[in-house]
């Protein structure tokens, strides 16, 4: 039988040791990262200030 050590086969650095697709932890950031991201989208625009319109104009005569 194969013996496996995924701990010793894999040995990331950097942006690789938190975002990678091999362990469960850096699959975890990407999901996390994701929502996160969707997140401040909506934030973003929910607390956007909104635009005034100028009041119309009418015809003084």
């Amino acid at each position: 039988m194969v013996n496996h050590d995924p701990a010793g086969q894999h040995q990331f650095t950097g942006f690789q040791k938190y975002f990678n697709a091999y362990t469960i932890t850096g699959r975890r950031n990407y999901v996390l990262a994701t929502y996160a991201g969707i997140a401040s989208i909506i934030l973003f625009f929910k607390l956007k200030p909104k635009k005034k319109t100028p009041p119309a104009i009418t015809e003084q005569k």
